[in-house]
């Protein structure tokens, strides 16, 4: 879930974090990581100047999120890219890669099947916190949950849908507009824009095999060739998705290439104890043994590449205009290098040069 912040007090955090910590002669560099998390801790209490103890000091520590360099995503003009390419260099402190295994998210970095998922769940969050007062609700008002909704959903792209339904129980909650025992659980969410969003998907599944359109025309450019590539490789392949695991097999299958991926499909099982991504990458990277350097992560969402971050593994965000199927998305690319992408492609359609320079050939 992500929780609202707070941030009064959060530059006193800082200040008597690293004064503490400068004091007990630690290194600036490890003091000002010390008050940066400190201050992490105060910002999730709400109405209040909160304070950090140790122990939730240490807690937020054990798996933070880190913003990587800001300044970059919000600004085109110091992109960084491959000679001749569209291929963004993001991070000078990129490994050496000797990839072994790599993960792929699915939509948006694979398929385009669910293109527009956000168009219908933005409706189903809105309606469901008005309620009664979707029809009513004054312009103020309606844009104040509508910008909550579109805010949430564009941080939280990558996540199960489950955890996504929680954080919509929990705005339910927050605006007040629906009587409690009006407000539906997580899984009841869930059903409403599961039924709208399969709606789209099985109509675009009839076309494909009806032969009205192609598998060209439900995947990122160049996607499907690029994992071929990494097979004749002996790359292992995995695709990993916050969609319902039977949802993302079945969507594979439909369009030819489940196979392709012989690490196995991953999907949320409806139990975020059970499934996540980084379990997916901690398992891989446990029974292989692996190194970070050894696997690579590919998406269009935060979640995976933060993961491999945090395991030294190669990030690549894929920041594709998904209604063209190529072609820079600049939004996308903005969250991608704030979660830490070594590398932003706009698609595959450069995958030889890709390829060459991930394998340093």
């Amino acid at each position: 879930m992500l929780k609202k912040l707070d941030i009064v007090g959060a530059g006193d955090t800082v200040t008597s974090a690293l004064a503490l910590c400068m004091g007990a002669g630690l290194h600036p560099a490890e003091a000002a990581e010390f008050a940066n998390i400190a201050a992490a801790v105060t910002v999730q209490k709400l109405f209040q100047t909160g304070t950090a103890s140790g122990p939730e000091i240490l807690e937020i520590g054990k798996d933070a999120d880190y913003i990587y360099q800001p300044e970059l995503a919000i600004d085109l003009r110091g992109a960084c890219y491959l000679d001749d390419t569209e291929i963004e260099l993001c991070s000078e402190s990129m490994p050496q890669a000797r990839i072994k295994h790599a993960v792929f998210d699915h939509d948006g970095t694979v398929s385009t099947l669910r293109q527009g998922w956000e168009q219908v769940m933005a409706p189903v969050m809105i309606r469901a916190i008005l309620g009664d007062k979707y029809e009513t609700a004054d312009e103020t008002l309606y844009h104040q949950v509508r910008n909550r909704v579109l805010d949430y959903i564009d941080k939280s792209t990558g996540i199960q849908t489950i955890v996504q339904m929680e954080a919509l129980v929990e705005m339910v909650g927050e605006f007040g507009l629906v009587p409690g025992d009006e407000i539906r659980d997580k899984f009841g969410y869930k059903e409403i824009y599961n039924d709208a969003l399969m709606e789209l998907v099985n109509k675009r599944i009839e076309k494909f095999k009806h032969g009205e359109l192609d598998i060209h025309d439900y995947t990122i450019k160049g996607a499907l060739e690029f994992l071929e590539a990494l097979r004749k490789r002996w790359i292992k392949l995995y695709l990993a998705s916050g969609t319902d695991c039977d949802d993302v097999v079945a969507e594979s299958e439909a369009l030819g290439y489940a196979e392709l991926f012989d690490g196995g499909i991953y999907g949320s099982v409806g139990d975020i104890a059970r499934y996540s991504k980084k379990m997916v990458i901690e398992k891989i990277m446990t029974e292989n043994n692996l190194q970070g350097p050894e696997l690579a992560v590919f998406g269009d969402g935060p979640v995976e590449i933060r993961e491999s971050r945090k395991r030294d593994g190669i990030a690549v965000g894929i920041a594709t205009d998904e209604i063209r199927r190529h072609g820079l998305n600049p939004e996308k690319r903005t969250r991608l290098v704030k979660a830490g992408a070594h590398i932003i492609i706009p698609d595959f359609s450069q995958q030889g040069k890709l390829i060459k320079f991930l394998f340093r050939e």
